[in-house]
């Protein structure tokens, strides 16, 4: 697919949505991962658009990734918010796993807030963990820039020095003080799946310095830098990676602990987006 199609793509998806919800411009985006989309439940003045309405925009066949793209204020901050997202392992192409960031971007928001359930793999995590991001490792095998570049949407060698944003880092810590969560902080490995990972993978893992391991969030937020946008990201540790319990990993495990901490994470990231509308 040529650079300019890509561009005249998320246009059509961005001029579907101005359409549906006119006159609203978003400040702020949010990617809801597993478990995670019932915040997108408490905007005011909510308009809720299906993926499937979407020209292009990816559906995802994932259980607890409902595919619906919310536009709505929190707390007077105008948000847009994806409930699920799409991964690789669904079998799309690498520019389609990344283009609902893109049409996030291209809406206008001038920062990207990811979620994700993940693996712990630091020992001292615990299940039902919240660790904000702080830099990540792409071990997909994949990159959503791949193929010929529109310089519309961004240069051919994005920085990613400061893929997670150093000033929304401190914001989300300053949140979790507030709120009286425990935060723990580190650095997110990606792989594609679908299968979860070996014992010995996740020992490599370590050594490379990962903290977390899921199989999303990183192709959203090198879209992000390729446009431009600061993202912060949070993953709810929804388990402990193989061969740090005795239990084996399922996504139902993984489901369950995110339904449980929905409300800590909501509060948090109610917060978190009250400190940042201050500073947009």
């Amino acid at each position: 697919m040529g650079s300019s199609d890509l561009l005249s793509r998320v246009d059509a998806c961005v001029a579907t949505i101005r359409q549906k919800a006119p006159g609203f411009a978003p400040k702020v985006g949010l990617i809801l991962g597993s478990g995670l989309g019932a915040f997108a439940d408490s905007l005011e003045r909510a308009v809720v658009i299906p993926y499937s309405e979407l020209p292009d925009f990816p559906r995802s066949s994932v259980v607890g990734h409902a595919g619906k793209l919310v536009l709505g204020f929190h707390q007077g901050l105008p948000v847009v918010t994806m409930q699920g997202r799409v991964h690789f392992y669904e079998g799309y192409e690498p520019w389609q796993v990344g283009f609902p960031a893109r049409v996030l971007c291209r809406l206008g928001i001038k920062a990207l807030v990811v979620t994700n359930a993940a693996g712990g793999i630091n020992t001292n995590f615990q299940v039902g963990d919240l660790m904000a991001i702080t830099d990540h490792l792409n071990l997909a095998g994949y990159n959503p820039l791949v193929g010929p570049n529109e310089d519309a949407l961004g240069p051919r060698f994005p920085d990613m020095s400061h893929a997670y944003d150093p000033a929304f880092l401190e914001t989300l810590r300053a949140a979790a003080k507030t709120e009286q969560v425990a935060i723990r902080e580190g650095v997110y490995v990606s792989l594609s799946g679908p299968s979860y990972e070996t014992p010995a993978e996740i020992r490599m893992l370590r050594t490379l310095g990962a903290d977390a391991v899921g199989m999303s969030t990183v192709p959203e937020v090198i879209v992000a830098a390729h446009m431009g946008v600061k993202v912060a990201g949070i993953s709810c540790i929804t388990n402990l990676a193989a061969g740090l319990s005795k239990q084996k990993l399922s996504h139902t495990e993984v489901s369950e602990t995110a339904d449980r901490v929905k409300d800590v994470f909501s509060r948090l990231l109610t917060r978190f987006l009250s400190n940042l509308g201050k500073s947009l």
